[in-house]
């Protein structure tokens, strides 16, 4: 086959080069990366809120504690004396609760506080509080 001048020359392209396969594979990589990334956060994300779950159901569980003790609920062969710390199960995890009662602004009003965490962490995980306000007779309606 002869080429001659001014004639149209028609050439097949065969494959990608270099460059384009280059610029493929780093949108590709950085599409993965962020991808990768998001779900990562999200497994984070579900965690902490599992934890703050469990801690704050072992929280609740000792604040209701302490009303019941303070209301007069608890029968009279129980003691009425609680420790102000302890451990307890929950979720096959084992969380350590720390209470702390102070007294508030206000006549016989207390604030009960309970710090949870786990059991070999040195910081709480979670705080929960609530105020009673109570008389010689237990909590007031």
């Amino acid at each position: 086959m002869k080429i001659f001048p001014g004639d149209k020359i028609s050439i097949k392209n065969k494959g990608f080069t270099l460059i384009e396969v280059a610029v493929a594979l780093a949108i590709l990589a950085w599409v993965l990366s962020s991808s990768v990334y998001a779900v990562k956060q999200y497994s984070d994300e579900r965690l902490g809120m599992r934890e703050r779950f469990y801690s704050s159901q072992v929280a609740w569980n000792q604040l209701m504690e302490e009303y019941r003790i303070e209301s007069g609920m608890v029968p009279i062969n129980e003691s009425p004396v609680r420790p102000n710390s302890g451990e307890e199960l929950q979720n096959n995890q084992y969380w350590m609760w720390q209470s702390d009662v102070t007294p508030a602004m206000g006549q016989n009003l207390y604030q009960y506080r309970i710090d949870v965490g786990h059991a070999n962490s040195e910081r709480p995980t979670l705080s929960r509080s609530m105020f009673l306000v109570v008389n010689e007779s237990g909590v007031s309606p």
